[in-house]
C-alpha cells in the first residue's frame, strides 16, 4: 500500500470540531486543511495511515466514522465523462491492488454532479479488476478504493498533492482516490453511512440506530433471552428484539404500535422507568434505552438499573447531545455511567444525529 500522509476523515456534520479533536488527540502534528465536502475533514496526518488505524481500532473515536487515504487528485469536468475518465486515468496511479483480497470502489458526492456514486464505482471496478484482476465483492471487500468527489481546498500545498501531469487551482473540482485495506477504513461502508432497507412493519426509523449498533459493536443476542425496553414507545426497538426472540419488557406511558398489541412476548407497562424502578424489576439478559432526556439523567438512570443486568448482559443507551458543549457533557455522562459499569464502547453512528451510542457491561463480565 501506498504509505501516503494525507487522509479524509468523516463525521456527522455537526460533530466536526469534536471529531477535528479526536484526531489532533491521536496525532498531534497533523495538519488539517479546509474540507471538501460537509462532514468530510481532511488532513496531513504526518505518519501513514495505517498507524491512526491500528491505535483506532484498539481504542475506536466516538466521532471520526470513516478514515480513507488521498494518494491521487485529478480534475474532473462535472459532466457526464467524468466516470469513464476515472476509470481511464485512476488505474495507473493509484498503487496496485493485491491480487489475492477481495476489493471494492466506494465513491461519495460532495457537490451536485450529474451523475450518482454508483456510475463511477461500476466503471472503476470493472477497468481494476480486468480480465485477471481481484475479485469484486461490494459487502466484505478486504481492499478499498475510495474516492470522493468534491472542490479542491486552497492553500499553497494545494499543488503539491496532484498528480503530476495535472494542474488545478483552488475551489476546481477533483477526485481524491486512495487505496487502503478495509480494516484501517474503520468502516466497510463509504463515509461511514451504513444505510439499511427498510423493511415491511418497521415502526420506526429509529430502529436503524439499533440495527447499526448491533453491527458496530459485533452483539449477539441471547438465545430466548429477556429484554428491556427502556422509553419503548412507539416500539421500534421492542420489534426489532422480538424478531431477534428476544422477550422484551416495555417500559413506556406512551402507547406500542397497534401491530405489536397480539405478540405475547411483549410485556407493554404503561408507567415510567422510574416508576418501575419503584416497584422492583426483574432481572434482564439485556437493558436498552434510547429515552430523550438529558445525556447524565439517563446516565443516572441507568446506573439505577445496572443491579437488574444478569452478570453476562449488557446495556446499551443513546445519549442526547446539546448543540453547544457537548464534550464535558459527554465526559460527565460517561463518568456517571463508570460509576456501576464497563464502558465498552461509544460511537456516534451513521443513524445517531445529536446523540450517541454507548455500549455497557458489568465490572464482573467478561471482557
Amino acid at each position: 500500500m501506498n504509505p501516503s500522509t494525507l487522509v479524509l476523515l468523516s463525521c456527522d456534520a455537526g460533530s466536526a470540531e469534536l471529531a477535528r479533536a479526536e484526531l489532533l488527540a491521536a496525532c498531534p502534528a497533523a495538519q488539517l486543511f479546509d474540507s471538501p465536502g460537509e462532514g468530510v475533514l481532511l488532513a496531513d496526518l504526518g505518519r501513514p495511515l495505517a498507524e491512526l488505524a491500528l491505535l483506532w481500532r484498539q481504542a475506536p473515536p466516538i466521532f471520526v466514522r470513516h478514515l480513507a487515504p488521498v494518494q491521487v487528485i485529478v480534475p474532473l469536468g462535472g459532466h457526464a465523462g467524468d466516470p469513464a475518465f476515472l476509470a481511464r486515468t485512476l488505474p495507473p496511479l493509484l498503487p496496485p491492488l493485491e491480487a489475492d483480497r477481495r476489493f471494492s470502489v466506494q465513491t461519495r458526492l460532495c457537490v451536485e454532479l450529474p451523475y450518482k456514486p454508483f456510475d463511477i464505482n461500476t466503471t472503476l471496478s470493472a477497468a481494476l479488476a480486468g480480465e485477471a484482476g481481484p475479485p469484486l465483492d461490494v459487502r466484505s471487500p478486504e481492499q478499498i478504493v475510495s474516492v470522493l468527489c468534491g472542490l479542491l481546498p486552497s492553500g499553497p500545498q494545494a499543488g503539491a498533492w496532484v498528480a503530476d501531469g495535472f494542474k488545478l487551482g483552488k475551489g476546481r473540482l477533483a477526485a481524491l482516490a486512495g487505496l487502503s485495506l478495509a480494516a484501517d477504513n474503520l468502516s466497510n461502508w463509504a463515509g461511514g453511512m451504513r444505510r439499511f432497507a427498510r423493511e415491511e412493519g418497521q415502526v420506526s426509523r429509529s430502529e436503524f440506530k439499533l440495527l447499526e449498533a448491533l453491527e458496530v459493536f459485533g452483539l449477539e443476542l441471547p438465545a430466548r433471552g429477556v429484554a428491556l425496553d427502556l422509553g419503548a414507545a412507539p416500539g421500534g426497538w421492542t420489534r426489532l428484539l422480538r424478531q431477534r426472540d428476544q422477550y422484551v419488557t416495555a417500559v413506556d406511558p406512551g402507547e406500542l404500535d397497534p401491530r405489536l398489541a397480539s405478540d405475547r412476548g411483549i410485556r407493554h407497562l404503561h408507567i415510567t422507568a422510574e416508576h418501575y424502578l419503584e416497584e422492583g424489576p426483574d432481572r434482564f439478559d439485556l437493558i436498552v434505552n434510547d429515552m430523550r432526556m438529558d445525556a447524565r439523567d439517563s446516565a443516572r438512570l441507568m446506573v439505577a438499573y445496572a443491579r437488574f443486568l444478569y452478570p453476562h448482559g449488557w446495556a446499551l443507551l443513546t445519549l442526547k447531545l446539546p448543540e453547544q458543549e457537548r464534550a464535558p457533557i459527554i465526559e460527565q455522562a460517561l463518568a456517571i455511567l463508570r460509576r456501576a459499569y464497563r464502558v465498552e464502547g461509544a460511537r456516534q453512528l451513521f443513524h445517531n444525529r445529536s446523540e450517541i451510542t454507548v455500549l455497557l457491561r458489568l465490572p464482573s463480565a467478561r471482557a
